[in-house]
């Protein structure tokens, strides 16, 4: 995988429990890492990335039963705010360290602790992580095979005359990052959004721009924006699955999208397909 460094540890972690862990090469940088019983090896990747809350622990916990159930490796890494201030733009230069890249040794890492197969990810990401996922994924399209984002604040278009974040035109912060449209689109895509996920709240976005080119809510820029990849895949003659749903009763809350939307079954059953 592009910008992953190879690990050289090989002991199999403990199975069937969330552990959090530090980077062997990084023990500032922790994620949480869950094994299915049934054995790892050659197992997909699960990766799923919290929001601004910094919920990686909850998210691993909950979504631990469903990669014991589809047999999957689960790893949710943890972007702490004092040195990942930029990470749902996957870090620019000058805003902090970079996520992708530390994903990216986080991977390389679970890879080799339990021989799993990481040469595509399926990913999940809820309101920041969901800009992290999408964003990661229009960075890595080739280390990417299907991602869900839920109730992300906003979105980066497959619009090459606006300037990255908005669009993909080359980003100044990111020097080493390029983003290829054909590429970009040929990824599957779900995104999923709470029915009362309509408040301006703190966390959101107000940017006029924004606004004017996404909607000013959360359901609103999420539709506008699948719309739009979809589009975009067809104006190349691709046929990419774009999916959007609405969990009813939910607002902007990972833990109530989980329990009440039963969220947690709509991921995988479009990462992975029926049970």
């Amino acid at each position: 995988m592009k910008n992953i460094i190879p690990s050289t540890i090989h002991t199999l972690p403990d199975v069937g429990t969330v552990l959090s862990r530090n980077l062997i090469h990084d023990p500032k940088q922790e994620y949480f890492l869950y094994v299915p019983r049934g054995g790892s090896a050659g197992a997909p990747v699960f990766i799923t990335v919290h929001g601004v809350k910094r919920m990686a622990r909850e998210h691993a916990q909950e979504f631990a039963s469903f990669a014991e159930s589809y047999g999957v490796v689960l790893v949710a890494p943890l972007f702490p705010k004092d040195r990942f201030g930029d990470f749902q733009r996957l870090g620019r230069k000058g805003k902090g360290d970079r996520a992708d890249h530390a994903l990216n040794r986080i991977i390389a890492e679970v890879g080799s602790l339990a021989s799993a197969n990481t040469d595509k990810l399926y990913m999940f990401g809820y309101s920041g992580g969901g800009q992290f996922v999408h964003r990661y994924a229009m960075a890595y399209p080739e280390n990417t095979a299907r991602i869900v984002v839920a109730a992300s604040g906003w979105y980066t278009f497959p619009d090459s005359k606006v300037r990255y974040p908005r669009g993909i035109k080359k980003a100044k912060g990111l020097h080493d990052i390029t983003f290829e449209p054909a590429r970009i689109l040929s990824i599957p895509v779900c995104v999923i959004v709470g029915k009362r996920d309509v408040h301006r709240n703190i966390e959101l976005n107000k940017s006029k721009k924004i606004d004017c080119q996404q909607g000013p809510t959360r359901l609103e820029r999420g539709r506008a924006w699948i719309h739009a990849m979809a589009d975009a895949a067809g104006a190349h003659n691709m046929d990419t699955e774009y999916d959007f749903q609405v969990l009813p009763g939910c607002n902007h809350s990972f833990m109530k999208c989980m329990h009440r939307g039963r969220m947690g079954k709509r991921v995988f059953g479009f990462l992975f397909g029926p049970h």
